[in-house]
């Protein structure tokens, strides 16, 4: 498990336990049959992979003593002084330790294995620190990070030769355990805990347990990927900016998930994973359209090298009457299982997906014709998220990158929803325009943005600028028709064209979509924000005034998409190729909408279909797929 986590190719699946009698009391209310019993279920459904949570006030419970006026005495464990072992110097409850080790020895009996989330003080909207740091922020506390090391270290230490463990996770979500005033201070938290494991254990894989990342915040997924292994999504649509605004098993939302595991590692520059994924309960979607959510993430994952998919959470908590699950409805029927133990139809979804994963082969890296490069001042995930999902429609794939990032090398590059005045560095402007003269494309759409040089790059002047609060609807004219997109911007710019091509037009006749030759290669220059507007806006992708987006990036990768050895024409269906050797190739096609999908289906000349390893084959030159499906199958070069 620790290659499948960090080795590409290789796809797992599992989910997040807490004992289904007692959810998160587990540790105070153990049963250890019970638990014997939900991992034996969990195996026989499949079930490669549980995430486990030490609650950190059960294993560290610290009180604090106070003297005269209220001043810290000592510090002590269930009023008794800390003792001078191991786990006592650690203010550790040996009691709790042992019920851990019991876990592990079940785990190991059913086949599982586990990645264990150290420091979990967040859980399910709830915050459990030690009594004794419960006045303190646990983040930038000194004391506070001087006892999470303490414990992380012992804990580490007892269970480093247990073979069920897989990977050390930093612990849930700890981004809010407290606010982080500084990314520095961020990156120290971060710092100090995969610190104390390293020092213990350097044979496993240490996972980030973070989400809400960012490449511009406190907590970034640039910082993460330096001081982990492995970083973590957790894509819950009705949580995620830009995602709860269509039904659950449409486009926006069947790629939510890739496309943020896909932001995070490429910008963090470590593999990453969807660590905790669900629907979030019957309120957002019956049991069936969560099942048909899952395939589809399944496959999007697997074809996209996002390495494992754990479902939130094993059991329903609805027969739980304290906090948080008596706080809110958010946490109560989350389970791949019901309270009664039956499963619902998303186990059964996860059980067929592990039974025909157990068949595939791994999946070399996927072919990528893009790099997508985002910059200061935007909104980096509405760019990146839109710029993902209209290269899956257009039949190719991207990477991204950030602006201060090293400049990768391309034949393609996409500046999505350009912004302000300090969007992309003068070094990193000059750096594509060489790349231009080379013979690389570029696309720039504009958000209201400066840069310099314009007319060397785009052929055209700005005559003036106005405020365009509305948005606009382009025009486009192609030879494969006429066609329209919309997208909003802070402000417009009135063009003269030059030694540019206008190729679309505004509702007033004005250039809006512009193409110019510089040296070898092209660039093109959309005036709006595409990709902002159609992450803002509700059913971008499928509704007739707006889903025709997708043609303008087919038009802009039209000659880089000359490698593929697939072509389609349908923007639900998603296509990526894998390269095994220069003379074979598998092949993954997702249908990322609900309903049935039919699309022409182009095997270039020089490739022949040897087989079909799941779901249907082509037939008389269409690729037909159930709502929310997917095939796999294998080319070979004639």
């Amino acid at each position: 498990m620790t290659a499948s986590l960090c080795q590409s190719g290789s796809f797992c699946v599992g989910c997040n336990y807490w004992a289904s009698h007692a959810g998160l009391r587990m540790w105070s209310d153990w049963r250890a049959d019970i638990v014997d019993a939900d991992l034996a279920q969990l195996a026989g459904l499949g079930h490669q992979i549980l995430r486990i949570f030490p609650l950190w006030p059960d294993f560290q419970p610290l009180d604090r003593m106070h003297s005269y006026q209220g001043n810290s005495q000592e510090l002590r464990v269930h009023e008794q002084p800390l003792g001078s072992s191991t786990w006592a110097q650690a203010g550790i409850d040996p009691v709790m330790m042992e019920r851990f080790c019991t876990v592990c020895q079940l785990a190991e009996k059913h086949g599982l294995q586990l990645i264990v989330g150290l420091v979990t003080g967040w859980m399910s909207g709830r915050l459990f620190v030690p009594r004794a740091f419960e006045a303190c922020n646990v983040i930038t506390d000194p004391e506070a990070i001087q006892w999470q090391v303490r414990f992380v270290s012992a804990f580490v230490e007892t269970f480093r030769n247990s073979p069920a463990i897989v990977a050390w996770d930093l612990g849930n979500e700890c981004n809010c355990m407290g606010a982080a005033p500084s990314a520095a201070s961020a990156w120290c938290w971060t710092n100090a805990i995969a610190g104390a494991i390293r020092r213990n254990d350097t044979s496993r894989p240490i996972v980030s347990g973070m989400h809400s990342l960012s490449p511009r915040g406190t907590w970034r997924m640039q910082d993460q990927g330096e001081l982990t292994d492995v970083l973590t999504t957790h894509p819950y649509p009705a949580f995620t900016p830009f995602c709860n605004q269509d039904p659950i098993c449409e486009i926006r939302n069947t790629l939510h998930a890739t496309a943020e595991s896909r932001y995070y590692a490429d910008l963090g520059g470590k593999p990453c994973f969807a660590e905790e994924l669900g629907t979030l309960g019957p309120m957002n979607g019956s049991e069936t359209v969560a099942a048909a959510y899952l395939r589809t993430a399944l496959w999007s994952l697997y074809a996209n090298d996002c390495r494992a998919l754990l479902w939130w959470c094993a059991y329903d908590q609805d027969h739980l009457d304290f906090a948080p699950y008596d706080w809110t409805g958010w946490e109560r029927e989350l389970g791949l299982l019901r309270s009664d133990r039956t499963p619902k139809p998303v186990a059964e979804e996860l059980a067929a997906f592990a039974r025909m994963a157990r068949t595939l082969p791994n999946l070399p890296q996927r072919q990528a014709e893009a790099v997508c490069i985002l910059t200061n001042n935007q909104d980096s995930w509405a760019a990146a998220f839109s710029a993902f999902i209209l290269a899956k429609q257009a039949g190719f794939d991207l990477r991204f990158q950030y602006v201060d990032q090293p400049l990768q090398d391309s034949d393609l590059y996409l500046v999505p929803s350009l912004c302000g005045d300090s969007g992309m560095p003068r070094r990193t402007w000059l750096s594509l325009m060489d790349r231009v003269r080379d013979g690389a494309t570029l696309y720039v759409s504009h958000q209201d943005a400066i840069f310099q040089p314009f007319r060397t790059l785009f052929g055209a002047d700005v005559i003036s600028r106005q405020t365009c609060p509305d948005g606009a609807t382009i025009a486009i004219e192609s030879a494969g028709g006429a066609w329209s997109c919309r997208a909003k911007s802070g402000s417009r710019l009135n063009l003269s064209a030059h030694e540019a091509i206008v190729l679309g037009r505004h509702e007033d006749g004005a250039p809006a979509f512009l193409r110019n030759t510089v040296g070898r290669g092209t660039v093109f220059l959309l005036n709006g924000a595409l990709e902002d507007t159609m992450s803002r806006t509700p059913n971008a992708f499928v509704h007739p005034a707006t889903s025709d987006a997708w043609r303008l990036y087919a038009l802009v990768a039209e000659r880089h998409c000359a490698g593929r050895a697939i072509r389609k024409d349908n923007p639900f269906l998603g296509v990526t190729e894998h390269p095994v050797s220069d003379n074979e190739r598998l092949i993954v096609a997702i249908n990322y909408a609900s309903r049935p999908c039919a699309s022409a289906w182009h095997v270039a000349r020089e490739w022949r279909l040897e087989n079909v390893l799941a779901g249907p084959a082509p037939e008389g030159g269409m690729l037909r797929l159930d709502g929310n499906s997917a095939a796999v199958l294998r080319l070979v070069r004639e």
